[in-house]
Protein backbone atom coordinates (compact mmCIF):
# COMPACT_ATOMS: atom_id res chain seq x y z
CA UNK A 1 0.00 0.00 0.00
CA UNK A 2 2.18 2.73 -1.20
CA UNK A 3 -0.22 5.23 -0.54
CA UNK A 4 -0.71 4.37 3.39
CA UNK A 5 1.07 7.09 5.94
CA UNK A 6 4.09 5.92 8.07
CA UNK A 7 3.42 5.02 11.48
CA UNK A 8 5.99 5.29 14.14
CA UNK A 9 5.80 2.21 16.72
CA UNK A 10 7.54 3.42 19.94
CA UNK A 11 8.36 0.26 22.51
CA UNK A 12 9.97 1.56 26.27
CA UNK A 13 11.93 -1.17 27.16
CA UNK A 14 14.19 -2.71 30.06
CA UNK A 15 15.93 -5.65 30.32
CA UNK A 16 13.26 -7.52 28.01
CA UNK A 17 15.84 -9.53 25.98
CA UNK A 18 13.65 -12.66 26.82
CA UNK A 19 10.43 -11.27 25.13
CA UNK A 20 11.12 -8.70 23.01
CA UNK A 21 12.56 -10.24 19.97
CA UNK A 22 8.95 -11.97 19.62
CA UNK A 23 7.20 -9.19 19.84
CA UNK A 24 9.32 -7.46 16.88
CA UNK A 25 9.36 -10.53 14.75
CA UNK A 26 4.98 -10.26 14.95
CA UNK A 27 5.49 -6.69 13.77
CA UNK A 28 7.49 -7.46 10.86
CA UNK A 29 4.41 -8.96 9.62
CA UNK A 30 2.29 -6.17 9.61
CA UNK A 31 1.93 -3.96 6.68
CA UNK A 32 4.50 -0.90 5.51
CA UNK A 33 5.15 2.07 6.16
CA UNK A 34 6.25 2.12 9.55
CA UNK A 35 9.46 2.55 11.51
CA UNK A 36 10.18 0.59 15.07
CA UNK A 37 11.93 3.03 17.80
CA UNK A 38 12.93 0.58 21.02
CA UNK A 39 13.77 3.70 23.98
CA UNK A 40 16.10 1.45 26.41
CA UNK A 41 16.20 2.98 29.91
CA UNK A 42 19.47 1.70 30.96
CA UNK A 43 19.44 -2.67 29.99
CA UNK A 44 21.69 -4.39 31.74
CA UNK A 45 21.11 -7.67 29.52
CA UNK A 46 20.63 -8.27 25.36
CA UNK A 47 17.89 -6.18 24.78
CA UNK A 48 19.87 -3.25 22.81
CA UNK A 49 21.77 -5.63 20.99
CA UNK A 50 18.52 -8.14 19.95
CA UNK A 51 16.43 -5.17 19.18
CA UNK A 52 19.31 -3.83 16.51
CA UNK A 53 19.33 -7.21 15.46
CA UNK A 54 15.52 -7.08 14.20
CA UNK A 55 16.25 -3.79 12.56
CA UNK A 56 14.67 -1.74 15.22
CA UNK A 57 16.31 1.89 15.93
CA UNK A 58 17.42 1.97 19.14
CA UNK A 59 17.48 5.39 21.49
CA UNK A 60 18.48 5.92 24.93
CA UNK A 61 16.30 7.90 27.58
CA UNK A 62 15.91 7.82 31.20
CA UNK A 63 14.61 5.63 33.01
CA UNK A 64 10.64 5.85 33.46
CA UNK A 65 8.15 4.51 30.90
CA UNK A 66 6.92 8.22 30.61
CA UNK A 67 10.16 10.02 30.02
CA UNK A 68 11.31 6.62 27.27
CA UNK A 69 7.74 7.04 25.42
CA UNK A 70 7.97 10.85 25.21
CA UNK A 71 11.81 10.32 24.04
CA UNK A 72 10.74 8.30 21.13
CA UNK A 73 7.83 10.49 20.34
CA UNK A 74 10.27 13.01 19.95
CA UNK A 75 12.79 11.09 18.01
CA UNK A 76 9.88 9.43 15.56
CA UNK A 77 9.43 10.38 12.02
CA UNK A 78 5.64 9.38 11.67
CA UNK A 79 2.67 11.94 12.18
CA UNK A 80 1.26 8.47 13.44
CA UNK A 81 2.43 6.96 16.73
CA UNK A 82 1.87 4.25 18.65
CA UNK A 83 2.66 2.95 21.89
CA UNK A 84 3.40 -0.71 22.26
CA UNK A 85 4.99 -2.89 25.39
CA UNK A 86 7.62 -4.69 24.57
CA UNK A 87 5.73 -7.94 25.71
CA UNK A 88 2.81 -6.96 23.88
CA UNK A 89 1.70 -8.02 20.18
CA UNK A 90 -0.34 -6.45 17.74
CA UNK A 91 -2.83 -8.61 15.72
CA UNK A 92 -2.14 -9.35 12.03
CA UNK A 93 -4.03 -6.41 10.69
CA UNK A 94 -3.47 -4.23 13.74
CA UNK A 95 -1.35 -1.16 11.53
CA UNK A 96 -4.31 -1.06 9.47
CA UNK A 97 -6.68 -0.74 12.02
CA UNK A 98 -4.48 2.26 13.42
CA UNK A 99 -4.00 4.34 10.14
CA UNK A 100 -7.86 3.45 9.51
CA UNK A 101 -8.62 5.04 12.64
CA UNK A 102 -6.39 8.00 12.98
CA UNK A 103 -7.31 9.04 9.12
CA UNK A 104 -10.82 8.76 9.13
CA UNK A 105 -12.10 9.32 12.42
CA UNK A 106 -9.96 9.71 15.31
CA UNK A 107 -7.10 11.40 16.58
CA UNK A 108 -6.29 8.74 19.45
CA UNK A 109 -7.07 5.55 20.43
CA UNK A 110 -6.56 1.73 21.66
CA UNK A 111 -7.13 -1.81 20.97
CA UNK A 112 -9.09 -4.50 23.30
CA UNK A 113 -6.90 -6.85 24.84
CA UNK A 114 -6.48 -10.64 25.06
CA UNK A 115 -3.63 -12.83 26.76
CA UNK A 116 -1.34 -15.17 26.05
CA UNK A 117 -2.17 -17.27 29.11
CA UNK A 118 -5.68 -18.78 30.18
CA UNK A 119 -7.73 -18.41 33.36
CA UNK A 120 -11.00 -17.18 34.32
CA UNK A 121 -9.67 -13.70 35.86
CA UNK A 122 -7.91 -12.76 32.88
CA UNK A 123 -10.62 -13.82 30.59
CA UNK A 124 -13.02 -11.46 33.23
CA UNK A 125 -10.57 -8.77 33.00
CA UNK A 126 -10.23 -9.37 28.78
CA UNK A 127 -13.64 -8.68 28.80
CA UNK A 128 -13.61 -5.85 30.59
CA UNK A 129 -11.46 -3.89 27.90
CA UNK A 130 -14.28 -4.32 25.83
CA UNK A 131 -16.60 -1.32 27.69
CA UNK A 132 -15.43 1.79 25.97
CA UNK A 133 -14.34 3.57 29.43
CA UNK A 134 -11.56 6.03 28.83
CA UNK A 135 -10.89 5.39 33.13
CA UNK A 136 -9.41 1.31 31.22
CA UNK A 137 -7.24 2.24 28.93
CA UNK A 138 -3.91 1.17 30.31
CA UNK A 139 -0.67 0.53 28.21
CA UNK A 140 -0.83 -3.19 27.18
CA UNK A 141 -3.31 -2.17 25.61
CA UNK A 142 -1.49 -0.75 22.44
CA UNK A 143 -2.23 3.35 22.80
CA UNK A 144 -2.04 5.06 19.46
CA UNK A 145 -2.69 8.89 18.55
CA UNK A 146 -1.76 11.76 15.66
CA UNK A 147 1.36 13.16 16.89
CA UNK A 148 -0.47 16.54 16.38
CA UNK A 149 -3.45 15.41 19.54
CA UNK A 150 -0.37 13.87 21.53
CA UNK A 151 1.88 16.84 21.21
CA UNK A 152 -1.31 19.25 22.33
CA UNK A 153 -1.75 17.08 25.45
CA UNK A 154 1.53 17.12 26.31
CA UNK A 155 2.66 13.87 25.98
CA UNK A 156 3.17 11.54 28.68
CA UNK A 157 2.69 13.10 32.22
CA UNK A 158 6.03 12.38 34.16
CA UNK A 159 4.30 10.19 36.98
CA UNK A 160 5.60 7.30 38.50
CA UNK A 161 2.20 5.23 37.27
CA UNK A 162 -0.73 5.39 35.80
CA UNK A 163 0.72 7.98 33.14
CA UNK A 164 -0.68 5.69 30.24
CA UNK A 165 -4.87 6.26 31.90
CA UNK A 166 -3.87 10.31 32.37
CA UNK A 167 -2.56 10.20 28.36
CA UNK A 168 -5.99 8.36 27.45
CA UNK A 169 -8.32 10.60 29.55
CA UNK A 170 -6.38 13.68 28.54
CA UNK A 171 -6.36 12.67 24.65
CA UNK A 172 -10.33 11.94 25.00
CA UNK A 173 -11.14 15.33 26.52
CA UNK A 174 -9.11 16.95 23.42
CA UNK A 175 -10.96 15.16 20.81
CA UNK A 176 -12.04 12.19 18.92
CA UNK A 177 -11.14 8.83 21.20
CA UNK A 178 -11.91 5.85 18.89
CA UNK A 179 -11.92 2.05 20.63
CA UNK A 180 -11.00 -0.86 18.11
CA UNK A 181 -13.01 -3.67 18.54
CA UNK A 182 -9.68 -5.64 17.78
CA UNK A 183 -7.52 -7.00 20.69
CA UNK A 184 -3.75 -6.99 21.02
CA UNK A 185 -2.06 -9.64 22.97
CA UNK A 186 -0.03 -9.18 26.00
CA UNK A 187 1.76 -11.56 28.63
CA UNK A 188 0.66 -12.64 32.24
CA UNK A 189 3.76 -12.82 33.35
CA UNK A 190 2.82 -10.32 35.68
CA UNK A 191 0.31 -12.15 37.15
CA UNK A 192 2.08 -15.45 36.68
CA UNK A 193 5.06 -14.26 38.87
CA UNK A 194 2.52 -12.28 41.80
CA UNK A 195 -0.39 -14.69 41.65
CA UNK A 196 -3.18 -14.06 39.56
CA UNK A 197 -5.68 -12.82 42.09
CA UNK A 198 -2.81 -11.10 44.30
CA UNK A 199 -1.73 -8.83 41.38
CA UNK A 200 -5.28 -8.06 40.25
CA UNK A 201 -6.74 -6.95 43.67
CA UNK A 202 -3.81 -4.76 43.72
CA UNK A 203 -4.37 -3.20 40.59
CA UNK A 204 -7.80 -2.90 41.52
CA UNK A 205 -6.77 -0.95 44.85
CA UNK A 206 -4.44 1.31 43.24
CA UNK A 207 -6.62 1.96 40.10
CA UNK A 208 -9.48 2.99 42.45
CA UNK A 209 -7.14 5.13 44.33
CA UNK A 210 -6.22 6.92 41.07
CA UNK A 211 -9.76 7.12 39.92
CA UNK A 212 -10.63 9.00 42.90
CA UNK A 213 -8.41 11.47 42.50
CA UNK A 214 -5.34 10.48 44.74
CA UNK A 215 -1.85 11.78 43.70
CA UNK A 216 0.34 9.04 42.03
CA UNK A 217 3.11 10.37 44.06
CA UNK A 218 1.58 9.06 47.20
CA UNK A 219 0.36 5.54 45.50
CA UNK A 220 4.16 5.00 44.03
CA UNK A 221 5.50 3.03 47.31
CA UNK A 222 2.41 0.69 47.38
CA UNK A 223 3.31 -0.62 43.73
CA UNK A 224 5.89 -3.30 43.64
CA UNK A 225 8.03 -2.40 40.64
CA UNK A 226 9.83 -4.39 38.41
CA UNK A 227 13.03 -4.65 36.73
CA UNK A 228 10.98 -3.46 33.15
CA UNK A 229 9.02 -0.31 32.68
CA UNK A 230 6.22 -2.15 30.88
CA UNK A 231 4.14 -2.86 33.87
CA UNK A 232 1.86 -0.43 35.52
CA UNK A 233 4.65 1.14 36.56
CA UNK A 234 7.12 3.87 34.99
CA UNK A 235 10.29 1.36 36.07
CA UNK A 236 12.47 0.97 38.66
CA UNK A 237 12.46 5.04 39.64
CA UNK A 238 10.07 6.72 41.54
CA UNK A 239 8.92 10.41 39.66
CA UNK A 240 7.98 12.73 41.27
CA UNK A 241 4.74 14.36 39.95
CA UNK A 242 1.71 16.47 41.08
CA UNK A 243 -1.12 15.43 39.35
CA UNK A 244 -2.74 18.10 37.06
Amino acid sequence: MPDSPLVSIIIPTLNEASVLPSTLATLQQQPEPFEILVVDGGSTDATTARARAAGATVIDAPRGRGPQLNGGAEHARADLLLFLHADTQLPPNGLTLVRSALTTTADAGIFRLSFDRDSLLLRFYAWCTGWNWIRLCFGDRGLFATRAAFEAVGGFPNWPLFEDLELAARLDDYSDFHFLDAAVTTSARRFEQHGMLRQQLRNLYLWGHYVAGTNPRRLAHLYQYSDAPTSSSSGTALLHADRD
